[in-house]
C-alpha cells in the first residue's frame, strides 16, 4: 500500500476521548487501526457531527488545508449514529450525503472502510430507525467497493457506555479489532492487535467500584428514557 496513512472522518465515536477504563485511555477506533498497521493517522470527526457535517465541513476543511488531491491507505467513515437519533431523521437525504462522502473517500483512498451502527442504539431506543440507516450504508458500500464492519449485533456490559451510544476505551479498541480484521480478510496486513498494545490489572476493589458506578449511571439513563417515552404517550 502506498499513501499518507488512515484518514477519518465521523462523530465523537471516531474523535474519541473521555473516561480512562482501568488506566486505559479512550481513543478512537481509527486510531487504533492506524497503530495497528503503523501508519499515520489523520482524522477531522467532530463530536456531535451528522452527515451534513461531514460534507459540508470535515471534506471542505480537508480540501482547504491539503488541497484536496493528498492518497491515503484507509479511509475510515463511522456516521449516522447522531442523525438516526434525531427526531428529522429523512433516510432518503442522509443516503444522499453519505454517498457524497463515501465516494469522496473512494476518490482518495486505497480502500475504504466503513461501519454500521448497532441495533441496540441510545435510550430510548432508535428502533426501526437503525435498520433504515444500516441499509442505506451497506447499499452505498456496495455501490463504491467500500469494506463494511457490521456492529449491529455489538454491544456489551464493559463496551459501551451507559448511554448506549458511546464506546468505552475497551469498546473502542473491540470495534478497531473487528475493523482490522475485515481489511485483513481484504489482504491488508495487521502488524499487531490493539488488544496487544494496553495493559491492565484492576483491583477487586477497582472492579467493584466500576460496577457500582455502572448500575447507579445505567440506573438514571433507564429512568430518564421511560419519563421521555411516557411523555411521547402523552402527546
Amino acid at each position: 500500500m502506498t499513501g499518507l496513512g488512515v484518514l477519518a472522518f465521523g462523530d465523537s465515536i471516531t474523535n474519541g476521548g473521555g473516561e480512562l477504563q482501568w488506566g486505559v485511555a479512550l481513543q478512537s477506533w481509527a486510531l487504533w487501526v492506524a497503530r495497528g498497521l503503523a501508519l499515520p493517522f489523520t482524522s477531522y470527526a467532530v463530536d456531535g457531527a451528522r452527515v451534513e457535517d461531514v460534507v459540508e465541513r470535515q471534506i471542505r476543511a480537508f480540501e482547504r488545508l491539503t488541497g484536496g488531491d493528498p492518497r491515503f491507505q484507509v479511509g475510515c467513515l463511522y456516521i449516522g449514529v447522531n442523525d438516526v437519533r434525531s427526531p428529522d431523521w429523512d433516510a432518503v437525504a442522509f443516503e444522499a450525503r453519505f454517498r457524497t462522502a463515501l465516494r469522496f473517500l473512494s476518490a482518495r483512498c486505497e480502500r475504504v472502510l466503513t461501519v454500521t451502527a448497532p441495533l441496540d442504539l441510545g435510550r430510548p431506543l432508535a428502533a426501526d430507525k437503525v435498520d433504515a440507516l444500516d441499509a442505506v450504508i451497506e447499499r452505498v458500500a456496495g455501490e463504491v467497493s467500500a469494506l463494511v464492519l457490521d456492529l449491529r449485533p455489538w454491544g456489551a456490559r464493559n463496551l459501551v457506555m451507559t448511554d448506549h451510544v458511546h464506546p468505552t476505551a475497551f469498546g473502542q479498541i473491540d470495534i478497531a479489532e473487528r475493523a482490522l480484521a475485515v481489511l485483513e480478510r481484504d489482504g491488508v496486513r495487521v502488524l499487531v492487535h490493539p488488544s496487544r498494545m494496553i495493559v491492565y490489572s484492576p483491583s477487586w476493589r477497582e472492579r467493584l467500584k466500576g460496577d457500582v458506578t455502572y448500575a447507579y449511571r445505567h440506573a438514571k439513563v433507564s429512568a430518564r428514557a421511560a419519563w421521555l417515552q411516557a411523555m411521547v404517550g402523552r402527546t
